[in-house]
């Protein structure tokens, strides 16, 4: 894997789920050594965490219809990568992720961004382990 631009732009973590499930379905039946087997356990595990959040249940079309919906907000390019990435479903989770959030917009406006949240961007899975998203029980 060569880099071709260092930091040529965000992705979000659909683009780097899809991405890594892609290259593990490229390297299935290779056996790693070295170097590579300590990239087949950041991928792994990179994978398995991605697989719990709104990531996994997300498509470039949902994500597309995102964007355009929330377009006439003027958000910055990380509130919206931050928006698709997290799925914010409270007003709350929404003032972390929106700087001056209460400057810039009416509550009127924070539960529309909510409401093109939660209809455009699919629900998250529940959690089938014992271990959701943002624990730290080990």
């Amino acid at each position: 894997m060569q880099v071709i631009k260092d930091n040529a732009g965000m992705l979000s973590n659909f683009e780097v789920l899809d991405f890594l499930s892609e290259s593990q379905q490229k390297s299935q039946g290779k056996r790693p050594n070295g170097r590579g087997q300590n990239l087949a356990t950041v991928t792994y595990e990179t994978t398995e965490y991605l697989s719990k959040t709104p990531a996994a249940v997300q498509n470039p079309t949902c994500i597309e219809n995102f964007l355009k919906a929330i377009a006439p907000f003027n958000l910055t390019k990380a509130e919206k990568l931050q928006l698709v990435n997290l799925r914010p479903m409270s007003q709350v989770e929404l003032q972390l992720i929106i700087e001056e959030i209460d400057e810039r917009f009416s509550d009127n406006k924070i539960e529309e961004i909510l409401g093109i949240v939660s209809s455009e961007l699919p629900p998250s899975s529940p959690p089938n382990d014992e271990n959701p998203v943002g624990s730290d029980h080990q």
